[in-house]
């Protein structure tokens, strides 16, 4: 069995690429892809060729974590899914491994989502990645990037009665906005904020967040840093600050986004900007990471079915 996959070949490197699949043993399915997104997280800084250690790093690969399709084979055939990423491409890696035609996935990773949500399927993964920052805790009254992540925090925090501000230093990024305010740093004074939520992945704003928070108030850090982390102690000391790092998703989270965008309590309208064909990848990749005005990019895989 064979498909067409986005190879990262080496940093700056990338191609789209004739594989071959692992084979579909009995608890697996066959997924055809629709659609992949870019992530601007991890994708970038492997493309970049700065990904910290990190399990399964390494050379060439296949990126992706942010896939939809159908099952064409195994339990399930015909049911649209989204899928997590994929391990089925022998000696490339899976890095995560969704950006592909065709994949091989165990049955239960092949999550079942309603098919009206079309490419924006692709968005559970960052839905869930921003559910999973702030699950089991007070929403953020300031949300730090306005980017998807950001947007989507926002969207939860609203569903779940708050009026969060949002910091954004582009003004490409600002509009957008519904339910809460969007707003520069520089013209926000308030330093009493309970929770603070950085989706901005930028590893030298800390001493700024300590500074903003109320006493014994929270900065959960729920971006990818490629850098070191530092803080000066005595503000963090006098504010008591704690800070809590918003790891990878679980499948809670991913069924917690599901049950939303199904009952209308979270919408994914709005933030699928750009859309190339999975044989432009080279470049959708270089527009995804280089062009502020790209709030998330897909590849459409219908040409390569």
């Amino acid at each position: 069995m064979e498909a067409y996959a986005v190879v990262l070949n080496r940093p700056e490197s990338l191609s789209v690429n004739r594989v071959d699949l692992t084979p579909p043993g009995k608890s697996d399915v066959v997924v055809d892809i629709d659609f992949s997104g870019i992530s601007t997280g991890t994708e970038r800084l492997l493309f970049q060729g700065r990904m910290p250690p990190f399990p399964g790093m390494g050379y060439p690969l296949v990126p992706g974590y942010e896939s939809v399709g159908r099952i064409v084979e195994g339990p399930r055939s015909g049911q649209s899914v989204f899928v997590p990423g994929a391990s089925c491409f022998g000696e490339i890696r899976g890095l995560f491994g969704g950006s592909a035609s065709r994949l091989v996935v165990p049955a239960a990773k092949a999550m079942p989502i309603d098919s009206t949500l079309g490419d924006r399927g692709i968005l559970i993964a960052l839905a869930a990645t921003a559910q999973h920052a702030i699950a089991g805790h007070e929403p953020p009254d300031l949300i730090v990037g306005h980017g998807v992540v950001g947007r989507l925090l926002a969207r939860l925090a609203v569903a779940a009665g708050g009026a969060p501000v949002v910091w954004e230093t582009n003004p490409v990024r600002m509009g957008g906005a519904v339910g809460y305010a969007v707003t520069h740093p520089e013209n926000d004074a308030r330093r009493d904020y309970r929770c603070i939520c950085d989706a901005s992945g930028d590893p030298a704003l800390l001493d700024t967040l300590i500074g903003r928070i109320a006493p014994a108030g929270e900065i959960v850090l729920a971006g990818f840093y490629a850098e070191r982390l530092s803080f000066a102690f005595p503000m963090a000391f006098m504010r008591e600050a704690r800070i809590r790092i918003a790891a990878q998703w679980q499948p809670a989270d991913l069924e917690t986004v599901r049950i939303m965008t199904g009952d209308g309590r979270l919408s994914l309208d709005g933030l699928i900007t750009h859309r190339a064909a999975a044989d432009d990848a080279d470049s959708a990749y270089r527009t995804a990471f280089g062009d502020a005005a790209c709030l998330k990019m897909i590849l459409d895989w219908s040409a390569r079915a």
